[in-house]
């Protein structure tokens, strides 16, 4: 059995117009909208193939009135929800929600590290709960890569390799910019880097793409905007940065052909 301890199983879209939001995603990344048939809520699955790979849901009338963004999460799978949660605030950071369970799918914590970039930790609860076997990092659609926006990348290591037991991988010059630190999972594969940034601490996830340029192109045509790139990185891809027509960031990685 595939151990998904310390890998990203999950993503989360909280969207104040989910409709236009599926209908974005569905059309540039060929995401395939199912209703999870929650009778609590509106929850729709966004399928690659047959995989669950995310979920959206639209933000609550208060969540809007007072103020709440629109974001992209990510679900970071763990064996004990509640041990995690207690330890990640005393290695300084917090507990936003929960531990709380998912009746039937699991248990989680929405919370962030010690510079406030959030993210959810989340156990299973098989079978409604399990991890489907992860598809190639180059499947369109597929969430490729995971990437941490710190305010010094250095000080927010410690944090993570604890809780995930992540070991570094290369290390890549990006000159004036600093260090781009790869890392991998205690399986050793490698999923992520991290980065000292001006943006707001916050993880930002990479969604593999056949095209880049066509990618790019479509995004545009739907409503949204390349905010940084496209970008050659090791490989033979390249990487762009983007916003939805709602303004959530996110990111794209691919070849040009």
């Amino acid at each position: 059995m595939t151990d998904h301890r310390g890998t990203f199983v999950w993503f989360e879209l909280m969207s104040a117009n989910v409709d236009a939001a599926n209908a974005f995603y569905e059309a540039l990344l060929g995401w395939k909208p199912q209703d999870a048939g929650n009778p609590a809520m509106k929850y729709t699955i966004m399928n690659v193939g047959d995989r669950g790979i995310a979920g959206t849901f639209g933000m609550s009338t208060e969540a809007c009135a007072a103020g709440g963004k629109a974001s992209w999460s990510g679900f970071i799978a763990v064996d004990d929800v509640d041990a995690k949660a207690r330890r990640i605030v005393e290695l300084g950071g917090a507990v936003t929600k929960g531990p709380m369970d998912i009746p039937g799918i699991g248990r989680f914590a929405r919370v962030t590290d010690p510079q406030g970039a959030p993210f959810l930790i989340f156990k299973p609860v098989p079978p409604a709960g399990a991890v489907p076997a992860t598809l190639p990092s180059s499947t369109h659609g597929v969430i490729a890569w995971h990437e941490l926006h710190a305010k010094d990348w250095t000080q927010a290591w410690p944090f993570y390799e604890e809780l995930f037991n992540w070991t570094k991988s290369t290390a890549v010059d990006m000159g004036p910019m600093g260090t781009y630190q790869l890392f991998k999972t205690s399986a050793g594969d490698e999923i992520g880097g991290m980065m000292t940034s001006p943006m707001a601490p916050s993880w930002l996830y990479y969604a593999s793409v056949a095209n880049i340029d066509e990618a790019i192109e479509k995004a545009k045509q739907l409503g949204g905007k390349t905010m940084n790139g496209p970008h050659e990185v090791p490989g033979g891809v390249w990487t762009v940065q983007v916003s939805d027509p709602e303004g959530v960031m996110f990111a794209m990685v691919g070849p040009r052909k």
